[in-house]
């Protein structure tokens, strides 16, 4: 199987991933009484490991819940020094160019990457390292917050190679890089 970057991630339908505040409670705007997953337990099952950014990282240990992940997570900054404590034996801090932080990913046998975190997002998208996109849009208009896309130097084009709809409202696109 070759190498690939994929995301997973919900956004409201004017593109932005968390409030003015970085706030995420919106997501659950929707009821969802039988926790349908959206496809993302299937998704994970098929990752090898996670690089999330800081942010992202501080987020899901300000989780009340047990660490979500069982694959390795790499979290990529520059201003973390250590990973605290509670946490070293879950994720593991990398720095540097994308590339280089791809290829000593890749070279401890993780292939298929689950990339998150918007700023993150937005590097690898920046160097075009993004093979794969799997868009949740949660029918809301946030007006302002955290965007997921930022400029980049040259258009990309995508194909959209599946769109599913959950719970009667919420639209799920899977996009392909096309090189």
């Amino acid at each position: 199987m070759k190498k690939q970057n994929k995301v997973f991630i919900a956004t409201s339908m004017d593109g932005f991933i968390a409030d003015r505040d970085g706030g995420i409670d919106w997501l659950h705007s929707i009821p969802n009484p039988e926790q349908n997953d959206m496809g993302y337990g299937a998704f994970i099952s098929g990752i090898d490991a996670l690089v999330m950014g800081r942010n992202t990282f501080e987020t899901v240990c300000g989780f009340d819940i047990d660490w979500p992940y069982t694959q390795p997570v790499f979290v990529l900054s520059n201003s973390l020094t250590t990973i605290p404590e509670k946490f070293r034996d879950k994720a593991e801090l990398v720095r540097g160019p994308l590339k280089e932080v791809l290829q000593e990913i890749h070279n401890r046998g993780y292939e298929q990457l689950y990339i998150d975190g918007g700023k993150t997002i937005q590097s690898f998208l920046k160097e075009d390292l993004i093979d794969e996109l799997i868009l949740t849009t949660i029918p809301i208009l946030l007006g302002g917050g955290i965007p997921l896309f930022s400029e980049l130097s040259q258009p990309m084009e995508w194909e959209c190679v599946e769109s599913k709809l959950f719970l009667d409202k919420v639209a799920q696109n899977r996009y392909i890089r096309k090189r």
